[in-house]
């Protein structure tokens, strides 16, 4: 039968305990804490006396952890970052942090960035938790005002909404597998060029879907769900498109999708707007991951 004074070992106590070790003995344990070295020493004594077990044995003047005391420094530390977690998460969620947030955010935007931002945000508040979805053209907008995400990074701002552009557009770049028949050509193209050849594009996500997705007027279209079926069927040499240069870094540096040269430089920049679905009434965590992420875009660009 488990002995019910088990439960008189205190927080502090372990906290001795953990604390004689990573100081390197009692009276530097004492220190830190700003306690006697016998209210430390009496700690250790009560916890021994409680689970009948010897913590430490001296060898010398230094006192070693004995067998059973590492298995309860491991289980003490464990307990002193579990309790430190819901302590600040009590914080957070006394002073309003959201317990989920939900983003929309344009396929055009670089994930690594966004996975950074997220990475950042959950080391400052690992209790509220993110869902991400990710649009293309009017989907975004649709799910922010329908009210289904607290942020959105998109490419268009719904009316009645503020918004933040980012300094910097998503540089967009046609491009084709490297022996694409277009490549052949071994000349600027113009869009007349295209007409021939099928063009790859990534379907809208929002449930009006607008057909039209391309101002570039082809024969032959594929329309697919996501960037990666998109990327899959550029290196497999299908087709050609309009890709955002971050999506594709690593086919472009292995050489096997190149950018088309056009003779009257059609590159694009997509221009990117960060959105609070109600900046009035938005929570902490939402004002910060915005703040966040912000502060990355602006970083990113400079560094560039």
């Amino acid at each position: 039968m488990q002995n019910p004074s088990l439960s008189h070992i205190t927080l502090e106590q372990w906290r001795c305990l953990v604390c004689i070790v990573q100081a390197g003995g009692y009276t530097q344990a004492a220190e830190v804490l700003h306690k006697s070295q016998s209210a430390v020493s009496y700690a250790i004594q009560k916890i021994e006396h409680i689970l009948d077990v010897k913590v430490f044995s001296l060898d010398g003047r230094k006192a070693v952890l004995t067998p059973v005391g590492q298995m309860l420094y491991q289980r003490a530390l464990q307990l002193l970052e579990d309790s430190a977690s819901l302590e600040r998460a009590a914080s957070r969620a006394s002073a309003g942090w959201e317990s989920e947030i939900s983003i929309a955010v344009e396929v055009l935007f670089p994930i690594w960035l966004l996975l950074d931002c997220f990475n950042r945000f959950g080391e400052e508040s690992p209790q509220t938790r993110i869902n991400l979805y990710e649009t293309v053209l009017e989907g975004g907008n649709e799910m922010l005002q329908q009210g289904g995400v607290d942020l959105a990074i998109l490419p268009r701002v719904p009316p009645g909404y503020s918004a933040t552009a980012f300094s910097r557009g998503i540089r967009v770049v046609p491009v084709a597998h490297r022996d694409h028949a277009l490549h052949q050509l071994q000349r600027p193209l113009t869009l007349r060029d295209f007409r021939k050849h099928r063009h790859i594009v990534v379907r809208d996500t929002s449930s009006q879907r607008n057909t039209r997705t391309s101002t570039v007027d082809v024969m032959q279209r594929w329309t697919v769900s996501n960037m990666a079926t998109s990327i899959g069927a550029l290196t497999q040499g299908y087709g050609f498109a309009w890709m955002a240069e971050d999506k594709i870094h690593r086919e472009l540096a292995s050489g096997i999708l190149k950018v088309l040269p056009m003779k009257d430089n059609h590159e694009r920049y997509a221009q990117l707007y960060l959105i609070q679905k109600d900046p009035e009434s938005a929570g902490p965590g939402v004002r910060r991951l915005a703040q966040i992420i912000q502060e990355a875009s602006v970083h990113c660009q400079s560094a560039q």
